[in-house]
């Protein structure tokens, strides 16, 4: 079987990596600050990690003292928590479900972080020309079926749902911070944007609480603030096949997304389909596919990461290019990987020969 088609060896190369690159990057111990010359109090690496949006989410940091991380880490997890009940397409009591219960009615008027998201979603969705689009969710309810079942859609439910497909169909109104589903029976789907966004909401909250160098891992989609302590950067390792050559990245207050296929899938008639559903088809993009993609807003690299899925390869290198954006893809192209990057993404690899000898030994024990 492909290493890109084994769940069990993503997982382990995404945690095992990351625990790799922290310890690079982090160093353990003590970091001394120093302020105009004087010494102020030592910073110090904590670490925790909870259950949230159906995936963990761990956080590192530096801070003055464990009451002070305790308290960082309290209100960061507080903060994730909330967004899981505000953004939530499982929970029926979730504010986007009440929302996409007034599909076809007027604007209601929503809290700022489901407006913010929703904002962005559609902003992605345009610049990419639909590749990304959260009013997929009824498609995507029918191909999660199709891989339980193991086998297509039904055809005719199939074209029911698409109809209710279009980013056009959402209308936003800021002076009143409002939301217009405009067809009955739309749904819509955050989770390509939303877990992005909670990361860029625990880095903010970590900030107002005076924590400046922290990391904050939603399932492998990772945000950073400033760097630990004497370091130029944290040091990111990217999930790849086994196959091929190890990718880190050196990043400070920026993120890093990658979507892909290797855990959720099912192969129809022998060709393999992913989770991640065209929205402008209806059909589940085809083919092993990861793509990894950096930007200043966890939320805008996860959405984008999605919509450069759908794409193919080249035309998702030729998107990243036009948009001078970090992204790198990599897909199986007969019988063997190919890695396409961006000349931004190319920018932020780790090429220090130093820590990747570190990194390489790490990996050998």
């Amino acid at each position: 079987m492909s290493p890109l088609l084994e769940r069990s060896r993503l997982c382990t190369v995404r945690w095992a990596l990351l625990g790799i690159c922290l310890l690079v990057a982090l160093g353990g111990g003590l970091a001394e600050a120093v302020e105009r010359g004087r010494a102020v109090r030592p910073l110090k690496r904590y670490q925790q990690t909870e259950s949230h949006m159906g995936t963990y989410f761990t956080i590192i940091l530096y801070a003055p003292s464990e009451e002070a991380a305790r308290s960082a880490f309290r209100a960061a997890f507080a903060r994730v928590a909330e967004l899981d009940r505000i953004l939530s397409d499982y929970n029926p009591d979730s504010e986007l479900n009440r929302l996409c219960a007034q599909a076809g009615r007027g604007p209601v008027v929503v809290s700022e972080h489901l407006y913010r998201v929703l904002e962005e979603s559609v902003r992605v969705a345009r610049i990419s020309g639909g590749a990304f689009d959260v009013t997929v969710r009824p498609v995507v309810r029918l191909w999660r079926r199709a891989r339980r079942q193991k086998r297509f859609p039904d055809p005719n439910r199939l074209r029911a749902a698409r109809k209710l497909v279009g980013y056009d169909k959402i209308v936003l109104y800021p002076e009143k911070r409002a939301v217009q589903l405009r067809q009955p029976g739309m749904q819509i789907d955050l989770g390509g944007i939303g877990k992005g966004y909670a990361l860029d909401q625990a880095i903010e909250v970590l900030k107002n609480r005076g924590i400046e160098s922290a990391l904050v891992d939603g399932g492998g989609d990772i945000a950073v603030s400033a760097p630990p302590p004497g370091r130029a950067g944290w040091i990111i390792a990217v999930p790849m096949p086994a196959s091929t050559e190890p990718t880190y990245l050196v990043l400070a207050h920026t993120a890093v997304a990658t979507s892909g296929d290797a855990e959720r899938f099912v192969v129809l008639n022998g060709v393999r389909y992913s989770h991640i559903v065209d929205p402008r088809t209806g059909i589940a993009v085809k083919g092993p596919r990861q793509v990894s993609v950096v930007h200043s807003r966890a939320m805008t690299a996860d959405a984008l990461a999605t919509a450069l899925s759908v794409f193919g390869p080249q035309d998702a290198l030729a998107f990243a290019r036009k948009h001078d954006l970090a992204a790198q893809v990599v897909a199986e192209q007969d019988g063997r990987y190919a890695v396409l990057r961006s000349p931004a993404f190319d920018r932020l690899l780790c090429r220090s020969r130093r820590v990747l000898q570190r990194l390489q030994r790490s990996t050998e024990r």
